[in-house]
């Protein structure tokens, strides 16, 4: 249940209020909440301005285009988050006295582990858990984390590449799945233009990589550095099974995890870096749904799920 659904009142500050400053406080604009919330922008301006009221003090002020919340309104912000867990871990414990595991989940994760991990974990909970709706939405592992403290979904699946590590947010709680191993990979013999033995030999090649910011990106760009060149990045892309068919067709290398070969076969040459590096996904969850059987169900079939043998 999304939180604008609450109706109680806390004292004589209305906990719906309090959640769309808790919103302010975390997307940045009035529009941002209103669009989260399916409100129109006027209508939380106005709720946040009886807000104002029921506080009897200022709670923001402008800061050029953008409105700042006052020291007051972080303490209610604050309020709001305990407000929010508690009714979070209430819910959570209803559902643990029922008999059968039933609910909804929304889960975000990012393209090679919904590729590798979801189709087994769905399969595990249709089997298993019938009654539990599951939600997946495709998002980097970075937003992800951000949209999952603020409770736009029940989990995450994020990745962690070596020395760059993935945000932490208070209140979610952290669990690793695998890791594998990053490789480098080279057309097949039959398409390759170039012929490379090492990452060395590849300082001259056109690469494919993910956008900046990504931290795939980062541990490509610092393990070239490190073997002494900067790479030649001329394509950028987000969808990995696009890098995939740039390198077999011969016009790309990358850095791969093994996790994207999972269930497929592929023509590329895969070399071993000359430091070894792996990624490491785990899943993430708020605390206060520690005691929901849905999501540790689905924990518990992600986990599975990431350790069956994968061809």
């Amino acid at each position: 249940m999304h939180s604008v659904q609450l109706s109680y009142a806390f004292g004589m500050l209305d906990v719906r209020r309090l959640v769309l400053l808790r919103e302010l406080s975390i997307r940045g604009t009035v529009a941002a909440v209103a669009e989260a919330m399916n409100f129109t922008p006027s209508a939380v301006s106005q709720q946040l301005a009886v807000l104002e009221r029921e506080a009897g003090v200022q709670l923001l002020r402008r800061a050029g285009r953008r409105l700042q919340l006052t020291p007051q309104a972080e303490v209610l912000v604050a309020a709001a988050s305990e407000v929010l867990d508690t009714l979070e871990r209430a819910q959570a414990s209803v559902e643990s006295t029922l008999t059968t595991v039933q609910g909804r989940i929304r889960v975000a994760v990012f393209q090679s582990a919904a590729l590798a991990l979801m189709p087994s974990a769905l399969r595990t909970m249709a089997l298993d858990h019938p009654d539990v709706r599951v939600e997946m939405v495709q998002r980097e592992p970075e937003t992800a984390l951000n949209e999952t403290w603020a409770r736009d979904f029940d989990m995450v699946i994020a990745e962690q590449y070596p020395a760059h590590a993935a945000p932490r947010f208070p209140g979610l709680d952290r669990r690793d799945l695998t890791t594998d191993p990053v490789r480098l990979a080279l057309p097949p013999v039959a398409t390759a233009l170039w012929p490379v033995t090492s990452l060395a030999e590849a300082a001259t090649l056109p690469w494919v990589m993910e956008p900046r910011g990504a931290a795939s990106r980062h541990f490509a760009e610092q393990t070239c550095r490190r073997a002494g060149f900067e790479p030649d990045v001329r394509y950028e892309t987000a969808d990995l099974q696009a890098q995939i068919r740039l390198i077999e067709s011969g016009n790309a290398v990358a850095l791969m995890p093994d996790l994207v070969w999972a269930g497929r076969s592929t023509s590329c040459r895969l070399l071993e870096l000359p430091e070894p590096g792996r990624r490491t996904l785990f899943t993430a969850q708020r605390l206060a749904s520690a005691e929901s059987p849905a999501v540790s169900a689905f924990r518990t079939a992600l986990e599975r799920a990431a350790g069956a043998p994968r061809s």
